[in-house]
């Protein structure tokens, strides 16, 4: 109920009595300061909602929701944008494991309390090269550098003339002047000395932004991919030396066999090559008895107290001849780096060694993590093994091979010292096999392309000396699939944490028609059984 107030024109309410001057004056004026009150509570708190919804938190809310919306888990509308009308998507067979949808790319605003995900342009190489052999060595390097995306130098101990497309390749400096370092190794040379301070004149040129330093050789060929996949594994805050020893069971005992070998990349992290920029020249000065660059490294890292952490796909590749028997039983593990290309027989028949390497980057590229890759697949029928590595060969065995076997590394090739002993090599070996009618037919890449989400590679069946002894002496036994003379191989992506934990892939024989082998291969699901005891 309101009561009125009185004066002399107002008109007498029997129902409602007038109040006393003094008392309206009173109600008036608190009726005014609520006015007051209310307003000036609006105008603050229109502003508090203002500055809310233009602040950049909520403006990454916004656009965290808008994302999502547009993401392929938001169902309540299609997205034709989604995919290309050109693209044919493939869906893989209920016995894959789907790897995770690729997340959306963010600002650094919204990655600045996360772990931010680790960049080519965020590592710097330092390739050790020499003058005289760039001409030759520079279209090794041009198989794998990415000029638009990475950074680094190619370090040589004198200038060479420029050519028109050098700036396809990293930037060439040359080195400082090593003479006022002592040398005493008898055997060795003193520009082990020179690329040993590769890592510290990298680091003195104060590049930005610098997580990595990467080492490798003008003959070295990195899968720059599965590096930062691997990269990324670690913390670049922390103190890292990551690489591995050689194959060779003398150079590890001569060395180390806890030291990184640079010919197959050694990678540095920033806080590590900030602690030996310090002292290095201090160091190096200590051990002038040393052989070469890499010893050095490892002895002023081992002074810092720092391990080595081993990656398996860094290969130094101390061996010659045919490499064969290491590229088919390939360790579990993303292939990084390969080194000596130039010591060994051209990984695919009828190529040179050049046309060669030429295929097998475009393999690796096609599809990186993959690349390599092993799976094996039985018919348990016709008594048949099927050993694929991913962008290299399809091998067919005309008998059941257990997995154990197949993993080990065939003996074709010879140590870089030129000794044949299976003892020469740190590695699991087993020999060739002497019956013919044992050995596998091969069936090497001839090209790999994508095919929707997955790869396809085509594989032609390589002609063998031994065919007609086959033939001969393996009757009554038919050689395996002697008909077919290609396969296909459709290869569906891994997930992005599958070198966390790795596991063989799984592989399933699609169709053996006359002339054509079709493969599928994999991510297994978690906790499957292994395809060695499933019949096809």
């Amino acid at each position: 109920m309101m009561l009125s107030c009185h004066n002399n024109l107002s008109v007498t309410n029997e129902r409602f009595p007038r109040l006393p001057r003094s008392r309206c004056r009173r109600w008036r004026q608190s009726r005014t300061g609520t006015a007051v009150v209310a307003v000036a509570a609006l105008l603050i708190s229109t502003t508090a909602w203002l500055s809310l919804v233009f602040s950049g938190t909520t403006t990454r809310c916004w656009r965290r929701l808008k994302d999502w919306e547009g993401s392929p888990n938001y169902l309540s509308r299609s997205l034709p944008w989604s995919s290309s009308p050109n693209r044919r998507l493939i869906p893989p067979p209920p016995w894959f494991e789907s790897p995770p949808a690729s997340p959306r790319n963010r600002s650094l605003s919204e990655r600045e309390n996360e772990k931010q995900a680790l960049l080519l342009n965020d590592i710097v190489f330092g390739i050790a090269g020499s003058s005289h052999l760039w001409k030759r060595r520079k279209e090794l390097v041009r198989l794998w550098w990415r000029p638009l995306e990475m950074r680094g130098h190619v370090w040589l101990e004198e200038k060479v003339a420029p050519e028109e497309d050098d700036d396809l390749l990293p930037p060439l400096m040359v080195s400082e002047d090593i003479s006022r370092f002592r040398y005493t190794n008898p055997t060795g040379h003193p520009s082990g000395l020179r690329i040993s301070r590769i890592l510290t004149e990298s680091f003195r040129l104060r590049l930005p932004n610098v997580r990595w330093f990467v080492l490798g050789d003008d003959d070295t060929v990195f899968n720059v991919d599965n590096l930062l996949s691997v990269l990324n594994k670690y913390d670049p805050s922390e103190m890292m030396y990551i690489g591995t020893p050689s194959e060779s069971h003398s150079a590890n005992a001569y060395f180390s066999h806890s030291m990184a070998f640079g010919g197959g990349g050694i990678a540095i992290s920033y806080p590590l090559a900030d602690a030996l920029s310090i002292f290095h020249d201090e160091c190096i000065e200590r051990y002038p008895k040393l052989y070469g660059s890499d010893d050095r490294l490892h002895t002023c890292i081992t002074e810092l107290g720092v391990p080595l952490t081993r990656e398996h796909g860094f290969h130094q590749w101390d061996i010659r001849g045919n490499a064969h028997g290491l590229l088919s039983s390939h360790p579990i593990a993303p292939f990084v780096s390969i080194h000596h290309v130039e010591y060994v027989d051209p990984f695919y028949p009828g190529l040179s060694s050049l046309d060669s390497l030429k295929l097998f980057t475009k393999a690796m590229r096609t599809e990186p993590m993959s690349f390599l890759q092993r799976s094996i697949c039985y018919d348990h029928v016709r008594h048949l093994t099927f050993s694929v590595s991913l962008g290299y060969v399809v091998q067919v065995f005309p008998n059941i091979v257990p997995p154990r076997e197949l993993e080990r590394s065939e003996h074709t090739y010879i140590a870089w010292n030129k000794l044949r002993y299976p003892n020469e090599f740190d590695l699991d070996i087993r020999d060739s096999y002497k019956s013919v009618c044992k050995k596998p037919v091969m069936f090497f890449l001839k090209d790999v392309k994508k095919d929707g989400n997955a790869t396809l590679g085509s594989y032609a069946r390589a002609k063998a000396k031994d065919d007609l002894k086959r033939k001969v002496f393996c009757f009554p036994h038919s050689p395996p699939l002697q008909y077919v003379q290609n396969v296909q191989v459709l290869g569906y992506p891994l997930g992005k944490n599958w070198h966390l934990v790795p596991r063989r892939l799984c592989c399933k024989v699609n169709n053996t028609g006359d002339e054509l082998l079709r493969l599928t291969v994999g991510q297994c699901e978690k906790g499957a059984v292994s395809s060695f005891t499933d019949s096809l």
